[in-house]
């Protein structure tokens, strides 16, 4: 299985607009964070956790040219505002790709991008991602793509999103804690990935202080750190984490199952 950090960055990405600050105009390419996504590769087969704004450049970055699902953790902008990119899929596949999230999640983006869902065609030359859409439930495991997928329900503020296990693998982002429940489908990671937005508190997600305690609980092989802020540089950030934990950035590769 092989992990494909898409994008690590917070809502308003890294650099920020008009920001000045050192790690806003770092030379490091590891502290260029585009909004945070990531992609899931098994046996051929490629399953897309979250549509961001740059969604088509990251996947043309990655070399990504074909898609078997996409899964999506929650509906705010910074996850889904890319979700038109699909349409290069669909196109190309001629075939509607499956989409799956909770509940609400997926009313709240049928709601917002009505032109994708309203079951009608795309008007003559144009074209719209042509998806199917299906519910998860907390807590329940199905097969998606050939992986067996966990959704485990998290909270964000007054929102509960969804984090995923995919085999070895969880995806964890956008969270404020890992409650137990969540927690007890957590044991014999290889990886774990972790929202860490500041080094301070914040009342929407883990702290990197508060992800590094969880990450150190839950005891995964390796876990990587997502979401980042301009808060803090890559090198700067990578310094201070213990071994075992560390900074994602964007386009890093990570082989699970290998060495």
């Amino acid at each position: 299985m092989r992990l494909v950090f898409l994008g690590t960055g917070t809502s308003y990405g890294v650099p920020q607009i008009g920001c000045g600050c050192r790690t806003c105009t770092s030379v490091d390419p590891r502290d260029r964070r585009t909004r945070t996504a990531a992609l899931i590769e098994s046996g051929g087969r490629r399953l897309l956790i979250d549509t961001p704004p740059e969604l088509r450049l990251q996947l043309v970055a990655a070399g990504v040219a074909s898609l078997d699902a996409v899964l999506f953790t929650h509906a705010h902008a910074d996850h889904v505002h890319g979700i038109d990119d699909l349409r290069a899929f669909s196109m190309r596949q001629r075939g509607r790709l499956p989409v799956y999230g909770a509940a609400g999640t997926l009313a709240e983006l049928a709601r917002r991008f009505g032109y994708i869902f309203d079951g009608t065609p795309a008007q003559p030359g144009t074209s719209k991602p042509e998806l199917t859409t299906h519910v998860l439930e907390p807590d329940g495991e199905v097969e998606i793509a050939g992986l067996r997928v966990r959704a485990l329900s998290l909270p964000h503020g007054n929102h509960t999103v969804f984090g995923y296990r995919i085999g070895p693998v969880a995806y964890l982002t956008d969270a404020k804690a890992i409650p137990d429940a969540a927690r007890a489908q957590l044991a014999g990671l290889e990886v774990l990935v972790l929202n860490a937005l500041l080094p301070r508190p914040h009342p929407l997600h883990l702290s990197i202080p508060e992800a590094v305690a969880a990450a150190l609980q839950i005891g995964a092989r390796q876990t990587f750190l997502t979401h980042l802020t301009h808060d803090t540089s890559h090198a700067e950030l990578a310094a201070h984490l213990p071994d075992g934990v560390a900074p994602a950035y964007d386009g890093l590769v990570i082989d699970v199952g290998v060495g």
